[in-house]
């Protein structure tokens, strides 16, 4: 039998015994793809996978360049997403967090102590609830997918000094947070100190002393070594963490239906399949770091949601009354 080797640059079809070669066309459509993770990790492997599938599917007609860590931004996530919406770069993932300072209800995936694991958060954010956010976002230039929600995990404190075992322990710790105005009131009010970097910068300023401690799940840890630097990983579980996918509206808009399909359908399959490897990847590392000598403690989530009234008072008027119907119709009353 006559038989040719399928390239991955190429569409094949088979007639009889032979494969015959398709060319791709020249690619369409160029696009950008921005993130602000480690290329080493489960966010970036299925992006890139997810753009490959695109293309073959498309026969060559989109071509995707992914870049890890924002392209090395200097303003990290919030020039990225100012590019997001001006159309200078075409798709991006970034934490609700981060949307609501141009989104405010975007912020409601990070509400403190609302979702009790990562698949409570999948299950609003793949719901009403992620649909009225997206819905928010058209307003402001940016569209969400209907299935838009990689994993990041639960968000954990990792400290150099000491641990965090009641809300005291923050008196006087300077902790870095990434933008976004919720995370700034959770943490003022258990009384630290906040600092905002991008993620690929927390190192920096954990090695020179300008923050104590970050909040991040274990992933971060592990993609940005900072197992390096703290000694101490408090499992607070206080926010959930995701990244929502993400493409300019105009350029949504403008793509034929079949090419949209297409990158909707990978979307939906690569955001489940990231769910499941972040899963893993985040069960394992306790485990890893604890190997190398990071000391772990449980907290008293209790002690912590008393500090917060306030904060579920102004944020339940921030959000709007919509909004906050929305969130607990998933995950029970708050405040």
């Amino acid at each position: 039998m006559n038989w040719t080797r399928r390239s991955v640059l190429s569409g094949a079809a088979v007639m009889g015994s032979t494969l015959i070669i398709k060319p791709l066309q020249a690619a369409e459509y160029r696009f950008s793809q921005y993130h602000n993770q480690a290329d080493s990790g489960p966010l970036h492997r299925n992006l890139t996978a997810m753009w490959e599938a695109v293309r073959a599917e498309t026969n060559g007609r989109v071509e995707t360049i992914v870049y890890a860590e924002n392209n090395k931004l200097p303003g990290g996530d919030p020039d990225a997403l100012k590019m997001l919406i001006s159309g200078e770069i075409q798709f991006f993932t970034l934490m609700g967090g981060i949307i609501g300072t141009v989104v405010p209800v975007a912020e409601s995936q990070q509400l403190p102590f609302a979702f009790s694991s990562p698949a409570a958060a999948h299950r609003a954010v793949d719901g009403p609830l992620g649909k009225y956010i997206g819905e928010e976002m058209a307003a402001k230039g940016m569209h969400l997918f209907p299935v838009a929600g990689f994993d990041n995990g639960m968000r954990q404190v990792a400290s150099i000094s000491r641990p965090i075992a009641e809300p005291q322990d923050f008196a006087g710790m300077k902790i870095r947070v990434p933008p976004g105005q919720m995370m700034i009131d959770t943490f003022s009010a258990f009384g630290a100190e906040t600092v905002t970097t991008s993620a690929n910068k927390i190192y920096d300023a954990l090695k020179i002393g300008k923050v104590d401690a970050q909040e991040n799940p274990l992933g971060i840890l592990e993609g940005f070594k900072l197992y390096e630097l703290v000694k101490y990983v408090s499992l607070t579980n206080h926010m959930w963490s995701g990244f929502n996918a993400m493409a300019n509206a105009a350029t949504w808009q403008a793509l034929p239906g079949d090419i949209k399909d297409v990158i909707e359908r990978n979307v939906t399959k690569y955001v489940r399949q990231q769910r499941l490897e972040q899963a893993a990847l985040n069960a394992d590392l306790r485990n890893d770091f604890v190997r190398r000598g990071l000391v772990f403690n449980d907290t008293d989530q209790a002690a912590f949601r008393a500090r917060l009234p306030h904060v579920y008072a102004t944020w339940k008027e921030k959000l709007g009354t919509k909004c906050w119907t929305l969130v607990e119709a998933e995950v029970g009353k708050l405040g």
